[in-house]
């Protein structure tokens, strides 16, 4: 592109400079008139702007090739995870989640999680910790089928999710991950993103139960107000709130929290955990999380370790074990 804009210009430009420097020592000898001389200018003009935008036409049409042959490539591609032909919709009664003897790994030579099993109780919250690595998040991609387990199964009210359709699982399964997607829209078209049927109400209402309302009564434009690129005019608290928003939106069975208080200072991080705990009343929660306060009231904390449950049990129970997770506590006590 560089090589076709320098050597457009320059032809043209030699072009312009030869012609009109002929013209010009024509005049002077008297060879032609000055009305010679304007006409040529005028014709060159007529001549070389067309001849520019021809220029500009063909990098056009060349980039416009490439973007197309990289958009029929992303269509060509196949998802590795398709449904089965028979595939049956979820129908969730009371929630419970079990992992029965689930192994992953990424790639081969890597083994991310080690026939791992526990179960989730309808109405339960289960907290996962554990070292960088070891395999939280990994659970998180499995239970909505980004990836399909190597060994065991993953059931929800004992339905295998593998024997399901994507779309009613991913349906009733809502995260507030860690990194919220924003888009560049007002704040009230990002959490009505969570339930694009939803009536107008109901999302004023997700943004009250999220604790939004103070905070967008402050703006001048309110939930007309248009959050930038990937949501870069608000702040960590106020985009995991808007997550918050989207999954009460949603109304799922089941909830999903993927470090959503990990960037968070204290103060936005007691907000968040209150309107956590308001939508995870007698819902299926699954918690992953790098700050070990924010999952003291869990039903069940599981230590993941290299792909293993190495302890599990509630706070106090794991306390008084005196083993990884204490040592974990401690160190987050020491530098809290």
């Amino acid at each position: 592109m560089f090589a076709l804009n320098a050597g457009q210009a320059t032809i043209i430009s030699l072009s312009i400079t030869a012609m009109l420097g002929l013209a010009a020592y024509q005049v002077t000898y008297e060879q032609m008139t000055l009305g010679d001389f304007v006409l040529i200018n005028a014709f060159m003009m007529q001549l070389f702007i067309p001849l520019n935008f021809l220029g500009f036409v063909y990098r056009e049409i060349k980039n416009s090739l490439a973007n197309i042959e990289n958009m029929f490539g992303l269509l060509l591609k196949s998802p590795r995870v398709k449904d089965r032909e028979n595939a049956a919709e979820l129908k969730i009664d009371a929630g419970e989640i079990s992992f029965e003897n689930i192994s992953f790994a990424y790639h081969q030579d890597r083994q991310i999680l080690k026939d791992l099993s526990f179960t989730i109780g309808a109405g339960k919250k289960v907290a996962v910790v554990g070292d960088s690595g070891s395999g939280k998040s990994t659970l998180v991609k499995l239970l909505f089928r980004f990836y399909d387990v190597d060994n065991g199964s993953i059931n929800i009210d004992g339905q295998a999710i593998d024997q399901l359709t994507q779309h009613s699982l991913r349906q009733n399964i809502g995260i507030v991950p860690q990194d919220t997607v924003l888009f560049n829209d007002t704040l009230f078209a990002n959490i009505h993103y969570g339930n694009p049927m939803a009536k107008e109400s109901d999302v004023l209402n997700a943004i009250k139960l999220a604790h939004l309302s103070d905070f967008i009564a402050s703006l001048p434009e309110g939930h007309n107000t248009q959050v930038g690129e990937r949501g870069l005019k608000l702040s960590g608290g106020e985009k995991q709130r808007v997550a918050i928003a989207r999954t009460i939106l949603k109304n799922p069975a089941v909830l999903v929290f993927d470090e959503a208080t990990s960037s968070l200072d204290s103060h936005a991080e007691q907000a968040i955990l209150k309107a956590i705990k308001e939508i995870a009343v007698n819902r299926t929660s699954l918690v992953i999380a790098h700050r070990l306060s924010t999952i003291i009231d869990a039903d069940n904390i599981i230590v993941l370790r290299q792909g293993e449950i190495i302890e599990q049990g509630n706070h106090q129970t794991l306390l008084e074990q005196k083993g990884y997770y204490q040592k974990m506590w401690q160190l987050q006590q020491s530098n809290g």
